[in-house]
């Protein structure tokens, strides 16, 4: 369990993001056109999840309109914006965004991402919802990258991310 702050006030997480160099847990989540998608339809691309309480939100909207902008000069690479919005909320959000590189997926049918990264939120105002987090998985499905953002309110170092991101491309 991981603590983190929402507006200056403890909350916790179902547990720690997944260890540096260990393989990523897969995951089946929902697509915008509501089919189920794991780790295998990325495979040979390096992953940049950008993991979030909702799209709907100031700071989740930045750091997806930032991330789909850096990701699109980096070949190879694909933005994997999870939350637990509706598919549709967050397709919605991309296309009127005119985000073309981030691929927005949902804990809408399973919720076993969020146990599996340590990021499903379980006490506070926003329980339910998932932690602002970052983690890039190499080409190989490895864990190259991880930040969990420790005050929601916060975006991630950018920097930081897209460095392993390119890193991990070559």
């Amino acid at each position: 369990m991981a603590t983190i702050t929402h507006k200056g006030n403890p909350i916790h997480t179902s547990g720690a993001l997944p260890a540096l160099g260990s393989k990523a847990p897969d995951f089946k989540l929902t697509g915008s056109d509501l089919k189920d998608v794991g780790l295998a339809d990325f495979a040979g691309k390096v992953k940049v999840l950008n993991i979030n309480p909702s799209l709907d939100t100031g700071i989740c909207a930045l750091s997806a309109k930032r991330f789909d902008s850096e990701l699109a000069k980096i070949g190879g690479a694909v933005a994997l914006n999870v939350s637990r919005d509706l598919p549709f909320a967050a397709s919605r959000f991309c296309k009127g965004e005119g985000l073309t590189t981030i691929v927005p997926l949902s804990e809408m049918r399973n919720r076993d991402f969020g146990l599996a990264y340590g990021v499903a939120i379980e006490d506070g105002a926003i329980a339910g919802l998932l932690s602002r987090s970052v983690v890039v998985i190499d080409k190989e499905d490895r864990i190259v990258y991880t930040e969990q953002v420790p005050e929601i309110g916060r975006e991630p170092d950018y920097v930081a991310a897209l460095a392993a991101a390119r890193k991990a491309v070559g």
